[in-house]
């Protein structure tokens, strides 16, 4: 396991090893499948949910399950843009559908509000929000997330699906910005 890395100008340590994020995807799993959802929509968001939104799928054992995914951006380099730019919107009809929202990380919410806000306008029935990682010194909304994998602090991490300026996304552990 390599303990720092460079991604173009910034050095990054090991913060969260695969293993660990494997039983945190497990844990969440087992609690999203004993929550009682019933043939719930997984809406995955992209582009930094897709490995932990198939992790988690494939531990998924609730019937008549589905996963589409939403692709929205908010980031520059590793800063918040402070604004959400819908890229691509949900393909089909989602009325009184279950959903559950998969975020790789949940830091100010900006994110999670616009989520909310077009799922909403689509009149589903219900709204769960599931978070591999969470940054509450960072979280400006009152939104509620229902299942946090890990809290975090306010640091900049990149991996696992996450990354700095597009790169990093392939990496297995999760590496916080070294100061």
């Amino acid at each position: 396991m390599t303990k720092e890395i460079d991604i173009k100008d910034k050095i990054f340590e090991i913060f969260i090893s695969e293993d660990e994020i494997s039983s945190i995807v497990h844990s969440m799993a087992n609690q999203i499948n004993n929550s009682g959802v019933k043939d719930p929509l997984f809406i995955a968001v992209l582009n930094g949910s897709f490995i932990f939104a198939a992790d988690i799928m494939r531990k998924i054992n609730i019937p008549n399950c589905e996963i589409s995914f939403i692709k929205l951006s908010s980031y520059l380099g590793t800063e918040t843009a402070g604004k959400v730019n819908e890229l691509i919107g949900l393909g089909k009809n989602i009325r009184n559908r279950n959903v559950v929202i998969l975020e790789d990380i949940i830091d100010t919410g900006i994110t999670l509000e616009k989520i909310m806000s077009l799922l909403e306008k689509e009149e589903v029935a219900d709204i769960k929000v599931a978070t591999l990682l969470f940054k509450p010194e960072a979280y400006k909304k009152d939104i509620e997330i229902d299942f946090i994998g890990k809290s975090i602090p306010n640091d900049f991490v990149v991996g696992y699906g996450l990354d700095y300026d597009e790169i990093g996304r392939n990496l297995p552990h999760i590496y916080k910005l070294k100061e």
